[in-house]
């Protein structure tokens, strides 16, 4: 169990290295080329950069302490329409999907250029930090987390893959062992995973990490910098590393950080320029190695002379500070306020889930099973995207099989699928409430039983169901509208949002 001393140190030690991380790479962020970096390189003044790394993770603590621990990617989507700030990449391509009506997942997976990129696995750090030793929980936060902007991506498995490794380090600092854990969580035939498998059989190989590196890139590599050459150095275009998949850039970014910290054989000096040097996202890749390595060994395991330049405070690069307090207010500003914070958060999500954390003074102590991998129920979790709603009986999803986008002569198709969570069987009436003139196959009006979730595992408490919608007439560019399911005999009544566009 997790003594309170140990957990802080962990999480401070986390933020730290974050910071020191996001540093130490800023100024070498997507060149694709070897570096020799063994410390800073730019003047710093006491201060770190600012690291939009961390910033949407301080907008999580905030949302939760608004809303609650009980929070999904509706909520999450809210927040960030409201205060990240910038259009660049898939943070942009998010806000547009959004705009336009859509909900998460679909708001990563639409148009979406770089949902294989790096914009999700850098902020899974606040889900370990609130869920220490339970990945099974970090994991679900970090799903609902990653979709908003990645979809159905690489970028989401990245993410859950680091959320996991992470919550599991509060208890567990063998790096191969955390590696395993890690992969649990995603499928083994998706990118992130076979980058890191890359990764780990030349560290078992015996080859050095500059061989590992370029490994990697030889198979898993995603284009140039917005398809500059002048991000690419001469020895990497010599070896035919200059071009690559447009977009897919996670993958090699997640071996570099398996490389940092295997070949960093748990020295941090090792461990934070090996990973610099392998070139690429430097900053992000450096700030989860740093995190990651702060979890594992605590605060105390960073060198002081990594700590002076930079300092305690933070800074911040992406969120709209206006709104958030008296110009900022709500926001931390040094990582021991954040620490503080967080384990604020944490003591609200022990009282609801079981942490391997000492509890509070007349807290009841409780634990998980003690088991860090990934079981069935959370490899389920991430295998399909949909939109999902949790109400205190029952779940929904709602998944477009054809996509969000309907046209003449092209009928969309749906899955809607309802889980009963209580120990009594249900019966439903569904009702579709569609634009004027448009046909719903089966029918408008259905009903659906539903067994008790004492059926288990044997699949006799999920209902599926497929529907057709076919547009009459003229389509308008945008199309919401709702289904409404009701519970037989019970006040019950859930809506759910569907939104398609022409």
């Amino acid at each position: 169990m997790l003594t309170r001393e140990k957990y802080r140190s962990k999480v401070l030690g986390c933020w730290l290295g974050k910071n020191i991380g996001g540093t130490l790479g800023a100024p070498f962020e997507w060149h694709r080329q070897v570096n020799n970096v063994d410390y800073y390189t730019q003047e710093l003044g006491g201060s770190p950069m600012p690291n939009d790394d961390l910033d949407i993770q301080l907008l999580w603590l905030i949302m939760m302490e608004e809303q609650g621990i009980n929070v999904d990617s509706q909520i999450m989507a809210e927040y960030w329409q409201y205060f990240v700030t910038p259009f660049w990449s898939e943070y942009g391509n998010a806000k547009l999907n959004m705009q336009a009506g859509l909900q998460p997942p679909f708001t990563g997976m639409r148009n979406n250029y770089f949902k294989d990129s790096c914009g999700a696995f850098i902020r899974s750090e606040i889900w370990a930090c609130i869920a220490p030793g339970n990945p099974r929980l970090a994991i679900k936060y970090a799903y609902n987390d990653a979709i908003i902007d990645h979809g159905d991506g690489e970028g989401m498995y990245a993410e859950v893959f680091c959320a996991a490794i992470e919550s599991a380090a509060f208890l567990e600092s063998d790096p191969k062992t955390l590696i395993e854990i890690g992969l649990s969580y995603i499928p083994e035939d998706c990118g992130t995973a076979k980058a890191v498998r890359c990764a780990q059989n030349m560290y078992q190989s015996g080859k050095p990490w500059l061989e590992a590196r370029n490994e990697i890139l030889k198979h898993y590599r995603g284009n140039r910098f917005f398809d500059s050459p002048d991000h690419v150095s001469p020895e990497d275009t010599a070896n035919g590393l200059s071009d690559g998949k447009p977009g897919w850039d996670v993958p090699s970014n997640i071996g570099m950080l398996i490389i940092g910290l295997l070949y960093g054989e748990g020295d941090f000096d090792k461990s934070m320029c090996i990973t610099v040097n392998c070139g690429e996202d430097t900053d992000c890749t450096a700030a989860t190695i740093g995190s990651l390595f702060g979890i594992m060994h605590g605060v105390e395991s960073i060198p002081e002379k990594w700590v002076t330049p930079i300092g305690r405070g933070i800074k911040t690069a992406c969120l709209n500070i206006g709104d958030l307090g008296l110009f900022g207010a709500m926001v931390p500003t040094t990582i021991d306020e954040l620490t503080a914070r967080t384990e604020a958060i944490m003591n609200k999500v022990a009282a609801q889930h079981p942490l391997p954390i000492e509890p509070i003074v007349d807290a009841p102590a409780t634990q998980p099973d003690g088991h860090l991998m990934a079981d069935n129920e959370a490899q389920q979790y991430i295998a399909s995207p949909s939109y999902r709603q949790s109400h205190p009986f029952y779940d929904i999803a709602l998944e477009y099989i054809t996509g969000t986008t309907i046209g003449q002569g092209q009928p969309a198709k749906v899955k809607l699928t309802i889980t009963n969570k209580y120990r009594i069987q249900a019966g439903f009436t569904i009702r579709w409430y569609c634009p004027s003139g448009w046909e719903v196959s089966p029918g408008p009006e259905c009903k659906a039983y539903v067994a008790s979730a004492n059926w288990g595992s044997n699949g006799g408490r999920v209902s599926a169901m497929e529907f057709e919608l076919i547009p009459q007439g003229a389509i308008p560019a945008s199309n919401r509208f709702v289904i409404e399911i009701t519970a037989d005999g019970r006040p019950t009544v859930m809506l759910v949002p569907v939104h398609i566009l022409r």
